[in-house]
């Protein structure tokens, strides 16, 4: 048994050490936000957080995961997140959505990190999500719009 605490909750999953965490997630526990794209950790579609960090759970290996703290989109609660969710509305990001939430994961562990991106900032964050439809310069725009939401000067007051 492995045990591990995804989105909050305490899990017990009994598969064998070498089996990638995102099957482990959507076939051992039902969670589908993170998403197969590519299965060589290239594409991004299937990011989560590990301890924090943003992951990619096709490559992340349950067995190195004993006692990590795992979030994936469905858990996601923190300041950051919901700054980037309501820009992603805001600018219309998706299109398809298939790479979506894996950009998110990504965007929203790149602002608990780098609070006030550069674009250049933004750009090595996110050189590991690929979006099949294009919608990088709505992601660049939308991740500046959560920044500046998440800003201490900024006022949501008129």
């Amino acid at each position: 048994m492995i045990q591990l605490t995804v989105n909050g909750k305490e899990r017990q999953v009994d598969v064998v050490p070498d089996m990638p965490l995102l099957w482990v997630l959507r076939d051992e526990l039902g969670i589908t936000g993170p998403k197969y794209g590519c299965g060589i950790a290239q594409c991004g579609a299937c990011t989560v957080t590990i301890d924090g960090l943003p992951v990619r759970s096709c490559q992340a290996r349950i067995g190195l995961l004993e006692g990590a703290q795992v979030q994936t989109i469905e858990g996601m609660t923190t300041k950051p997140f919901r700054a980037v969710q309501q820009a992603w509305i805001e600018h219309q990001v998706p299109q398809c959505g298939y790479c979506q939430t894996g950009q998110i994961m990504q965007a929203a562990a790149l602002l608990a990190t780098t609070p006030n991106p550069t674009d250049d900032d933004i750009n090595a964050a996110m050189a590991g999500n690929l979006c099949r439809c294009g919608t990088y310069a709505r992601i660049r725009t939308a991740i500046h719009a959560a920044a500046t939401q998440l800003s201490p000067t900024h006022s949501t007051e008129s």
